[in-house]
């Protein structure tokens, strides 16, 4: 019975001890043979090897080693250690099941009966991946932080000892402050502080705040060797030992003299992108509103011209009808106006002499001052050519001359200048390059800072009633940024205002490409068409319809683009007019469908937009500008379908 017991106790202990070994997951406990082949296998190991039991029983457990290891016998030499010296220990990637590495520590012992035979091995191995991982982060990051310290050229990185000596000094300490490490190590850091500071006791009071809250950071003027000041920015951080001792601080400063100038920058870049967006949203409200006002002048003008030939010969009506369209044609200029503004209207793009343009204004532009008012030009013979309008350039000029006219209500004196300039790169809100500067200069009384930050927003007028749209800065600056320009206004109250346009000077072969030759017109009138007329506007769609008609055309009414294509598939047609601004299908986009069927078919768009969307491909087509006359109409076709 007493030998039974002790059996079962025996069992007993052997069942918690394998208990123990196979409740342990983050180590991997497992025995070999004498030969290497796994006899047994704990959960740690199945955990990070990635085997189960059934899976690696019986194998050998050089499958746990890298392909180059095993070819350079490791597995066999770890258990001849183990099996010479009694143990063998080390570290090295291991592999797992799924082909992964993981860092490994390894432990083999030998495990031998009581006379020393030898029965097997007893394995440990742990997942020390994170743990290599980490210390190979720290190493770099010292060696990092070293490089750091040693090679930053921004900033000036050393060592105070707790009485505030200097004792170690960097590259870029040498370079902001001057001083070679020879001539600075051991000496007081007090010595980069001004005179004031020092009497101050403004160094004290920093290592002291340093050692009693482990920091100090401020901004402040410092003095290099030579005697020079800049703006710093300085940090001290106090070094203790692991008793709480102050070993010394360490002590980082930047020089950050263009610092205010750099925000000053910055905060004129952000109020100027607010002015830019700004000025862009009012810009896609003010086109929205321009493009809508024209389909009704469209309808207006259209039924008058019709109604003025078909009315009776009476004056007393027909001057209603004149008054009405002369209404309806100065509507048509406002909107204009707002289209230039929003940069959609259309240019006429020419190369442009502008000292000859200016010389060929000036009977204009005295005509239009008064007698109280005189004007002055200042300008070379000849400057760089340009590329713009010239009659809206001249309209811009006029409208600078005016509103400088209209600012010295007692007379005065205006300049207009014109001269090249130079924009650096990164100064200014225009792009690098060459430019032609054209300026007004007044002598009146001048803006304060909110009107001027309102002077070219549509509709804004400083005028009395009546006196003004308020659309001619915009209309100025429209045509500008349009040019790839820009306008800007300088002016204080009581000293006057300088409005100055800038215009990208352009190279010789954009000169050629822009002078090229306009299509010739058809000699000939053109034959009665039958046409296809799309508007998604119904009373624009009447209108257009009636002045073909007059002109004795048959004309096929389509109020989207899918059922114009509808028409064009079920009879001949021998041109089409689109608007551009439609729903789901733009003229532009019906325009590339037609050519895809109809490649010869000749199309006019109708648009009061200066451009079409990139990509579109039908940048070239025929436009014809809203709101447009029947004559207008009549020589659009005429040069197409002649």
């Amino acid at each position: 019975m007493e030998v039974l017991n002790r059996q079962d106790t025996s069992l007993n202990e052997e069942g918690r001890f394998r208990l123990l070994v196979d409740a342990i997951t983050d180590y991997a406990i497992y025995m070999l043979s004498p030969e290497g082949i796994v006899t047994s296998w704990n959960t740690g190991a199945q955990r990070f090897k990635g085997y189960k039991p059934s899976e690696i029983l019986g194998e050998h457990f050089s499958r746990f080693y890298l392909e180059e290891d095993r070819a350079a016998g490791i597995p066999e030499r770890a258990l001849a250690t183990a099996k010479e010296h009694g143990r063998f220990e080390g570290e090295g990637w291991r592999q797992r099941k799924d082909g992964t590495r993981f860092w490994a520590h390894v432990i083999i012992d030998p495990i031998r009966r009581p006379s020393g035979e030898l029965i097997g091995y007893a394995k440990i191995t742990r997942d020390l991946t994170e743990r290599r991982a980490a210390e190979k982060a720290i190493r770099q990051s010292e060696e990092q932080f070293r490089r750091l310290v040693q090679g930053v050229s921004d900033y000036a990185i050393y060592m105070l000892d707790p009485d505030g000596n200097v004792s170690s000094w960097n590259f870029g300490a040498e370079r902001i402050k001057g001083y070679r490490p020879d001539e600075i190590i051991g000496r007081h850091f007090s010595t980069f502080y001004t005179p004031e500071d020092r009497e101050a006791g403004v160094p004290q009071m920093a290592l002291g705040i340093a050692r009693a809250e482990g920091r100090f950071e401020r901004e402040g003027w410092r003095v290099r060797k030579d005697g020079t000041r800049f703006w710093a920015s300085v940090v001290i951080d106090v070094i203790r030992d692991d008793e709480g001792g102050v070993l010394g601080f360490a002590k980082i400063t930047r020089d950050i003299t263009e610092k205010m100038e750099t925000q000053r920058a910055l905060e004129q870049a952000r109020e100027e992108l607010f002015q830019s967006q700004k000025m862009e949203a009012i810009g896609q409200l003010t086109g929205g509103i321009a493009h809508d006002f024209n389909n009704l002048l469209m309808a207006v003008l259209g039924s008058l011209e019709i109604l003025k030939k078909r009315m009776p010969q009476d004056l007393s009506l027909t001057s209603l009808v004149d008054n009405a369209m002369q209404g309806a044609q100065r509507g048509a200029a406002l909107t204009q106006r707002m289209l230039a503004f929003s940069r959609r209207q259309e240019l006429h793009m020419e190369p442009i002499d502008v000292s000859g343009l200016v010389r060929g204004m000036m009977d204009m532009l005295s005509r239009s001052l008064g007698p109280l008012t005189r004007i002055e030009t200042s300008y070379p013979v000849r400057l760089p050519t340009i590329v713009t309008d010239p009659n809206q350039l001249e309209m811009a000029i006029l409208n600078l001359v005016v509103n400088a006219r209209d600012a010295m209500p007692s007379g005065g004196r205006i300049a207009l200048r014109a001269s090249e300039e130079t924009v650096p790169s990164g100064k200014g809100p225009l792009p690098h390059g060459r430019y032609v500067r054209i300026a007004v200069i007044d002598e009146g009384e001048g803006m304060d800072a909110k009107t001027m930050e309102q002077a070219v927003t549509p509709f804004f007028t400083t005028k009395g009633v009546g006196k003004g749209t308020g659309l001619g800065l915009s209309m100025v600056q429209g045509l500008a940024s349009q040019s790839g320009g820009r306008l800007m206004l300088k002016s204080r109250v009581g000293e006057g205002t300088t409005a100055e346009l800038w215009f990208p000077v352009v190279h010789a072969e954009q000169v050629t490409e822009v002078a090229a030759e306009p299509p010739q017109r058809a000699a000939n009138a053109p034959r009665r068409l039958r046409i296809v007329a799309v508007d998604d506007d119904g009373l624009v769609l009447m209108n257009t319809t009636l002045m073909l008609e007059d002109l004795g055309h048959t004309v096929f009414e389509a109020m989207a683009g899918s059922e114009a294509l509808e028409i064009l598939r079920r009879q001949p047609v021998d041109l089409v007019i689109c608007d551009h601004a439609m729903p789901r299908m733009t003229g532009a986009e019906l325009a590339e469908a037609i050519r895809g069927e109809w490649p010869e078919m000749p199309i006019i768009l109708a648009t009061g937009y200066a451009e079409l969307p990139e990509g579109t491909g039908m940048a070239n087509l025929p436009r014809l500008g809203k709101p447009f006359s029947q004559a207008q109409l009549a020589d659009a076709i005429s040069r197409v379908a002649s």
